[in-house]
């Protein structure tokens, strides 16, 4: 089991309502990708930090962990952003000039790939809160209810699940392969890697069609019920996400008509 559906089925927010949750993720993350507003994207992203860190008791050290893998794809990709290329000797460019072309970084550029940055990082932010507070089960029950597709919900469920499956075999075959000096070098651990996804991709296979064959000796018609918890709303969460939202959205308005 991952730690991210460990921490949700064991921290302080447990036992809150998952559509309050849902509900304050939800409408956190749609207020900062609707304003491109820097501010409010840091204040969401500490919003956020405080809330699993301080209210939901996850380490913070696992939480900076997990922030990391997408902020390193994201310094990756607000690159092409930044870096411009132009001949037009009107544009200022912040660079060396290579045969008539300006090689750099433009003040605009630096704006725009800081914007997506901190939109980015703020809306994953909101998705972690969710993740590592709330189980996938009561994600999917809350989603049922709010009339989504059967089907969608099912492969949503198998999905999830399935990738434990995956993971745990990917593991197992990666200690075989250790075991047997298969990554004692370069050209051994890229041959072994090579063996390594093929095998998986044909054990998935194997291992999904034999679920399938499971499910449908069990009487499997394309519904999996499952016995839902009762949680009860409270008014107290109810107004504290009212009033964030509210902090936000006029923050995001004050700063978007009048910058300074």
């Amino acid at each position: 089991m991952f730690k991210i559906d460990q921490y949700a089925y064991a921290n302080k927010l447990r036992q809150m309502h998952p559509g309050e949750k849902f509900a304050f993720a939800l409408l956190t993350m749609t207020i900062c990708l609707a304003a491109p507003v820097p501010l409010v994207h840091l204040v969401v992203i500490m919003l956020m930090a405080g809330m699993v860190v301080l209210r939901a008791g996850i380490p913070a050290r696992f939480y900076c962990k997990l922030l990391a893998l997408p902020l390193s794809f994201l310094l990756l990709s607000v690159l092409a952003v930044c870096v411009s290329v132009t001949s037009h000797p009107g544009v200022p460019v912040y660079g060396p000039v290579i045969h008539g072309y300006a090689v750099g970084v433009t003040l605009a550029g630096l704006y725009q790939a800081g914007l997506i940055l901190g939109k980015s990082l703020a809306a994953v932010s909101c998705l972690y809160f969710l993740s590592l507070t709330t189980p996938v089960v009561e994600i999917i029950s809350l989603l049922r209810r709010l009339r989504l597709p059967s089907l969608f919900l099912e492969l949503m469920g198998l999905i999830y699940r399935y990738i434990f499956v995956v993971m745990e075999t990917a593991d197992r075959m990666y200690i075989s392969q250790s075991s047997r000096q298969g990554y004692a070098s370069l050209k051994t651990a890229y041959h072994s890697l090579g063996q390594l996804v093929s095998n998986l991709f044909i054990k998935s296979y194997y291992r999904s069609s034999a679920l399938y064959t499971a499910l449908s000796s069990r009487g499997y018609t394309g519904d999996l019920p499952v016995l839902d918890n009762s949680f009860r709303l409270s008014g107290r969460n109810i107004i504290f996400i009212f009033l964030v939202e509210l902090f936000l959205a006029g923050l995001a308005w004050h700063y978007w008509r009048w910058p300074f």
